[in-house]
């Protein structure tokens, strides 16, 4: 029986666990009662990064008796700055499992169950089934989509929040008592048009600042009590400390939870919305990734039409001295941290007025952060009959990691 619901035959608490929730018991609103429906309640994490962080530690450490995390990504440097699950030793670690170890010194009282895999239409449902309340931390607009109608169609609530610069996003959408995530932004927005955290970059302590909000969401919706962000979308400005509050009303077209829905199933959207690279070494798409001498000859007689090169085949053409442009379509800001020597700078937004400055004879490799960027760079080009164009596969963190250490990662 859910956790949200009139619960008969709570567990009961130990001697050590009265001690340690001794500052919920004397909540009236809490007390005993209250914490004995933590302990029986489950919640799904969804990301173990920004946002997943502050939501793991507080409702681990606030007695919610079972949570599970799903992430497959593994720990980077650069996630240390807001991610506060991990530490410098988990560096190249899997997140779930690093995050599990962290969680259960944290409170060992809390079963936390580790998901370590990508959530997809196949999968979803099930996963979502096992859960009382889902907690989104993802940070890409294809999971966002996925994690709220699979709980549209499982009827459970989506405490949702999002993060990026100094601006933060939170709500609650659960389409039986409100609206759902679709009745805000019924279709993902077009390839491009949203910068990702890494291309835009967030303030450290913001995720902290949303996350913790998030489980605020959490403990109320299990405890039942308060008034959940249900049909309210609630925005935070860090530079002005502010908050604003936006009602969300149910869409009567609403695509999945409407009376009428178009969309009865689960959708996998692909790559969407500045969201990385294609999987490396992979396909992006259109076209193949270089990765032979063959081939590469192909890219520059012509006769090549795939879309993707491998760092180590542009090592070897520039030790070689072949004639290849190096398009770098990052940032300004992006370009004074780490830069390739003999790359034009040239971001992404201001291509088309000067994509003059390329020369449409030669070939050309453009290279962002990871290859998000490059890849709809390389496609644009194509498109204005650059007949001889790729994207740098993994960007510049893979030149980095594969050619030049000496090159700074961010």
């Amino acid at each position: 029986m859910s956790a949200l619901d009139v619960i008969a035959g709570l567990p009961s608490l130990d001697t050590a666990e009265l001690r340690r929730y001794g500052r919920h018991l004397v909540i009236p609103e809490v007390g005993p009662e209250g914490q004995r429906k933590l302990k029986a309640a489950s919640v799904l994490l969804v990301g173990a990064g920004g946002l997943g962080s502050p939501l793991a530690l507080y409702l681990s450490a606030a007695g919610v008796g079972r949570l599970g995390l799903v992430d497959f990504d593994r720990v980077e440097a650069s996630n240390l700055q807001r991610q506060l699950l991990f530490g410098e030793g988990d560096v190249g670690r899997d997140k779930v499992s690093a995050a599990v170890e962290r969680l259960r010194e944290v409170n060992p009282h809390v079963a936390v169950e580790p998901h370590a895999l990508r959530l997809t239409a196949a999968n979803a449902l099930e996963l979502l089934r096992g859960y009382d309340v889902v907690a989104d931390g993802s940070d890409n607009f294809a999971t966002r989509y996925l994690v709220n109608d699979a709980c549209v169609l499982l009827d459970k609530p989506d405490v949702w929040g999002a993060v990026q610069r100094f601006e933060g996003q939170l709500a609650v959408f659960w389409a039986a008592k409100g609206a759902c995530y679709r009745c805000l932004f019924p279709e993902p927005p077009p390839p491009g048009a949203v910068p990702s955290c890494a291309e835009a970059g967030v303030l450290g302590v913001l995720p902290g600042i949303v996350g913790a909000l998030q489980a605020s969401e959490v403990l109320k919706l299990l405890l039942g009590i308060g008034e959940p962000a249900v049909g309210r979308l609630i925005t935070f400005d860090a530079l002005r400390l502010r908050f604003r509050e936006l009602a969300v009303r149910k869409s009567p077209s609403c695509p999945i939870c409407s009376p009428q829905p178009t969309q009865r199933g689960l959708v996998d959207y692909p790559d969407l919305c500045g969201e990385g690279a294609p999987p490396r070494g992979g396909h992006a798409g259109e076209g193949t990734v270089v990765s032979d001498a063959r081939t590469s000859d192909a890219f520059f007689d012509g006769a090549w039409e795939g879309i993707e090169v491998e760092v180590a085949d542009v090592k070897r053409w520039r030790d070689e001295g072949r004639d290849v442009q190096l398009l770098d379509v990052r940032q300004p800001v992006e370009h004074s941290i780490a830069h390739i020597d003999g790359a034009l700078l040239v971001p992404l937004n201001e291509l088309p007025s000067r994509v003059a400055e390329l020369d449409a004879a030669r070939p050309v490799v453009a290279f962002c952060h990871h290859g998000g960027r490059s890849l709809r760079a390389a496609q644009w080009l194509r498109a204005q009959g650059f007949s001889r164009v790729a994207s740098l596969a993994g960007g510049i963190d893979a030149w980095s990691v594969e050619v030049d250490p000496e090159v700074p990662r961010y």
